[in-house]
């Protein structure tokens, strides 16, 4: 049995097998890639990606992340296409191939399908002497010296280069494109991801209550807005314009400070020129305001009024953060 020290061993000389010939791929970049990028980026048509066994999972991955950086492609099984799924491929259609080693049986017999109904052909192989090889329009060699396998056997290595090629051709296609930040958040609206690249601050705000203060507004009065809005500050204005800011905080130091404060008002305690934001402003640019000033909320701006607050717990709670 393999003790903590040699199953470590193992692990490193796997990653860093792998990571020797992720590096050796970008040796094997040529012409051939640049025009398989060329083709689909002019393509009317979308991008048909097909292999078998661990090579069909990859290929199901290299789909996502096409179809999330603008270019339309479909997964379709090596052994399903042989088998009715061929009817797949649309005309303007460019139909990509991972397979290791090019020559498995279902593949041999779904090149010459696809090159008889004149669809471009694109090769992702170790193998560019194979039958893929021969026959691809365009070869992106993914050839790896050895599988991280023990055995030389399982699939490590070699689908980690496959998927590395598919990773390089997305990322020049999303370059293509001028595919940009706003882009990406139409095909990510859920999940954390999303929010951080289409929530803005006044979608945040507008939902929470709105504490605000005069400057001559007492202390016992300020003490209630603040408990009734439940946000632990509130914004000091005077014509709906910000002037100053009071937190819990401060009300604590002001109690530290003084015995009676009956005759105070907000405009002695508050905080002058309080940080604040627009609130069309994105929300992860209220996070980053945030963590810079190490402060726990932001008074929210529209049109240079006073319009609410956002609270680091409202970052939270929409997995901003």
């Amino acid at each position: 049995m393999k003790d903590k020290s040699s199953i470590i061993d193992i692990a490193r000389q796997t990653i860093e097998m792998e990571s020797k010939a992720i590096l050796n791929l970008s040796s094997l970049i040529t012409d051939d890639f640049a025009e398989a990028t060329q083709l689909i980026y002019n393509s009317k048509g979308r991008v048909i990606i097909t292999g078998i066994g661990k090579s069909a999972i990859i290929a199901n991955k290299i789909v996502a992340t096409l179809n999330s950086t603008g270019t339309p492609a479909v997964f379709m099984h090596a052994a399903d296409a042989i088998h009715g799924d061929l009817g797949l491929i649309l005309k303007d259609d460019v139909v990509i191939c991972i397979s290791k080693s090019g020559n498995t049986p279902e593949i041999k017999v779904l090149v010459p399908l696809i090159k008889s109904a004149k669809n471009k052909m694109i090769a992702i192989t170790g193998n560019t002497d194979s039958f893929l090889g021969q026959h691809a329009d365009f070869i992106l060699n993914a050839y790896v010296e050895k599988e991280a396998c023990p055995n030389n056997l399982a699939p490590t290595t070699s689908t980690t280069a496959q998927l590395v090629i598919g990773d390089a051709l997305a990322v020049c296609l999303l370059e293509l494109r001028g595919f940009s930040s706003n882009d990406f958040a139409k095909y990510h609206p859920g999940g954390a991801l999303g929010k951080k690249l289409y929530l803005r601050v006044q979608d945040i705000s507008s939902i929470n209550e709105k504490p605000k203060v005069t400057p001559t507004t007492s202390i016992k009065d300020v003490i209630v807005e603040i408990t009734e809005k439940m946000l632990g500050v509130t914004a000091v204005v005077e014509n709906d314009v910000i002037i100053g800011i009071i937190t819990d905080g401060d009300l604590r130091r002001m109690l530290s400070k003084v015995d009676n404060f009956s005759n105070l008002t907000a405009n002695d305690i508050m905080s002058a020129n309080p940080k604040r934001i627009d609130g069309e402003a994105m929300a992860i640019d209220a996070l980053e305001v945030m963590e810079t000033n190490e402060i726990s909320q932001l008074l929210v701006e529209e049109n240079g009024k006073y319009s609410g607050i956002v609270h680091l717990h409202d970052l939270i709670k929409e997995g901003i953060i």
